[in-house]
């Protein structure tokens, strides 16, 4: 009954997927089907009801972060944060090492805002121009682009995977975000290394384009617009409460956007709710968006994905499953046992927030220090969700610059970050391979 209840969910999500429907539409569906599992079970409807709702709950948390999110992203747009990070960072790029520091900016911008859909809305657009103009192979564009915006999603402290894997292990996501960077050194600069001999071997020529003069039309362009950005570095440096920094960057991009930028405060609150907008058509291809509204579909994902982890823990749903890595991981050790159910969550979820919850039911009980299980998802499931090509991780971003599915296989550091882990993955120890319990 538990495998024709997952096959039927796998179907759902397969057809949602090349019909080109919202997965929004698999994930309901999905939860009738884990409901109707539970009452098969013996389950009452009152009792399932009270388990989605106690999976949600587990997830409260972020749920008011992705509010300040999307107030932040706005904010940021309208201040002239993203803007003139961008100008600066673009100052940077060269036709030779230009896929190098394409991944570079993707994974600074990304780290700054948390978000990989934002930034490869805008570093990622303006990466894939400057690239198409100097006639760099789309493919090599799309893997550099993809690579960095996953950088900053993993382990941003205002990215949304960081904060829900942080949530639901209940471990300190500063913690979490310094043994991530360790992790990610050498897959990092291996990344790098690989785009520059790629960059090298062909080599392009061509004209960077001026976005100083695009931007100029819209906003003050001046160091300032800095700050928000700033306090985001500083508060997380001494490891101030995430929601804290948030709350304070909105309330240094304020001033920014009244005097800097000229926005009257009308202006800012339809900002904060529907999202940044701009009347040039040429920056606003670049520039609108974020706001409230842009974190429903996602705060809906979560939650429905939450509900879902509530059925499974009661229901027994996944037990098998449970069993079988278990089994696997006193052979091998956690992560090989945590990457092979991060493959198959991500193949079955297409999202990441559903992916991470899944991974984190089936291997959960695998670790005794939660701010393990923490690293292991981050170096799994969240670099893994991207790689699968009808996952909306990857499937939006590539969208969004232009770039074919293929790019995936040319997204380096989201390959050379699991395999890196595998490779140097402690073995169980002797007690570990007795078994639980001894």
């Amino acid at each position: 009954m538990d495998i024709l209840t997952l096959s039927l969910f796998c179907l759902g999500v397969l057809i949602c997927v090349f019909s080109e429907l919202s997965i929004l539409w698999a994930l309901g569906f999905g939860l009738l089907l884990f409901l109707a599992y539970g009452k098969k079970q013996g389950h009452t409807m009152k009792a399932l009801i009270q388990m989605c709702l106690d999976g949600i709950k587990t997830v409260k948390n972020i749920l008011l972060t992705f509010v300040l999110i999307g107030i932040m992203t706005a904010l940021w747009r309208a201040s002239g944060t993203i803007p003139v990070i961008v100008c600066y960072a673009a100052r940077l790029i060269r036709p030779a090492v230009f896929l190098p520091l394409a991944f570079i900016l993707c994974c600074g911008v990304s780290y700054l805002t948390g978000t990989s859909f934002g930034t490869a809305a805008t570093m990622g657009v303006i990466c894939t121009a400057m690239g198409s103009a100097l006639g760099v192979d789309i493919r090599l564009i799309g893997g550099a682009v993809l690579s960095g915006v996953f950088f900053g999603d993993r382990c941003s402290p205002v990215s949304t995977s960081a904060l829900l894997v942080a949530d639901i292990t209940g471990s300190d996501i500063f913690t979490n975000i310094r043994r991530m960077m360790r992790s990610s050194a050498v897959p990092f600069f291996l990344s790098c290394t690989v785009f520059c001999a790629v960059g090298l071997i062909r080599r392009t020529n061509g004209e960077i384009l001026d976005l100083e003069t695009v931007f100029a039309r819209a906003f003050t362009l001046h160091w300032l617009a800095l700050l928000p950005a700033l306090v985001i570095l500083i508060f997380s440096f001494f490891r101030v409460n995430v929601k804290i920094a948030m709350g304070a960057s909105i309330l240094s991009a304020l001033p920014l956007c009244m005097i800097l930028q000229k926005h009257p405060i009308a202006d800012l609150i339809r900002f904060a709710i529907f999202g940044f907008s701009t009347p040039d058509p040429d920056a606003a291809k670049l520039m609108n968006g974020g706001g409230l509204l842009s974190m429903l579909r996602v705060a809906v994902i979560v939650c429905l994905s939450s509900a879902y982890a509530g059925i499974f823990q009661n229901t027994g749903l996944l037990d098998r499953a449970k069993d079988a890595l278990r089994r696997m991981a006193l052979r091998t050790g956690n992560y090989p046992a945590t990457l092979i159910a991060a493959i198959f969550t991500c193949m079955i979820a297409c999202n990441q927030s559903l992916a991470t919850l899944l991974t984190e039911q089936l291997c959960g009980e695998l670790y005794t220090r939660r701010s393990d299980m923490a690293l292991d998802l981050e170096d799994t499931v969240i670099v893994i969700a991207p790689l699968i090509p009808w996952s909306i991780a990857g499937a939006v971003p590539l969208a969004s610059i232009g770039a074919p599915e293929s790019s995936i296989f040319f997204a380096v550091y989201l390959y050379l970050l699991p395999l890196y882990r595998l490779v140097r993955r402690r073995k169980p120890a002797v007690s570990e391979r007795a078994g639980p319990g001894k």
